[in-house]
């Protein structure tokens, strides 16, 4: 299997490295010295890549994603601080026939973190005694907040427990309402990333977590959705890849 790399920070020398150890072969990688406007990436360069996969910034991704596209190329793309373009990235992947597939966060034990937090938030939503919040703390330089991922756990609490069905972040003033999902969230140090999510009751409190020790379960997962995407094509989350 034929990989480019498209943007080349700490993560992409991650997915490099997670690449290489499974035996697949990184070919082209795109950044800042080939890839300004995202002019590098040509039906071209590109030739004899099966997928591609994309960490970059916000404010490059979308035209990453758009000239991958064009050259009828699969690509999966980790960067983040882009959602509220979905339909529109969803009108391009389907326009040019290609296999798309992102996530906020691509760790393999986050993924089942995910689901297992939306199955535990069904069960608690029989029980009005328990609320729900969900915590998270990232490395200072950290662009987005609250995180990308802390988004998507609390859209699965709030599938899970259908009386909560507003997310709320920030600094709250006063009480927050009922159907409100609290996200808390800190930036300091260099975390790589913990995420929580609390049930409370007067009586007790469960808490479940995921810590991430550091980059590179990332990057394998990453690596695992991009093997599992080539040959396909449609819109594609890392649900898609880790189901029950």
């Amino acid at each position: 299997m034929n990989i480019a790399l498209v943007g080349y920070g700490k993560m992409g020398k991650e997915v490099e490295s997670a690449a290489r150890a499974k035996g697949l072969t990184v070919s082209k990688v795109f950044d800042i010295n080939n890839n300004t406007g995202s002019l590098g990436l040509t039906a071209e360069s590109l030739k004899g890549v099966d997928v591609c996969i994309e960490f970059s910034t916000p404010g490059s991704v979308l035209e990453n994603i758009t000239a991958v596209a064009e050259c009828g190329k699969n690509i999966v793309v980790g960067t983040t601080g882009w959602y509220d373009r979905l339909d529109h990235v969803k009108k391009i992947v389907k326009e040019n026939k290609i296999g798309f597939l992102y996530s906020p966060n691509f760790s393999l034990g986050v993924n089942i973190f995910m689901q297992i937090v939306t199955h535990a938030a069904h069960m608690m939503d029989r029980y009005a005694e328990y609320d729900a919040a969900v915590m998270e703390r990232h490395h200072r330089a950290k662009v987005d907040s609250p995180s990308g991922t802390a988004l998507t756990i609390a859209s699965g609490v709030l599938q899970g427990m259908k009386r909560k069905t507003e997310i709320t972040s920030g600094t709250i003033k006063g009480p927050i309402k009922p159907n409100q999902l609290h996200i808390a969230s800190s930036r300091f140090g260099s975390v790589a990333g913990t995420h929580a999510v609390v049930f409370d009751s007067g009586a007790d409190s469960i808490e479940l977590v995921h810590t991430a020790k550091d980059r590179s379960g990332f990057a394998v997962g990453a690596v695992v959705a991009a093997e599992w995407l080539k040959g396909k094509k449609g819109f594609y989350t890392m649900r898609d890849v880790i189901t029950l």
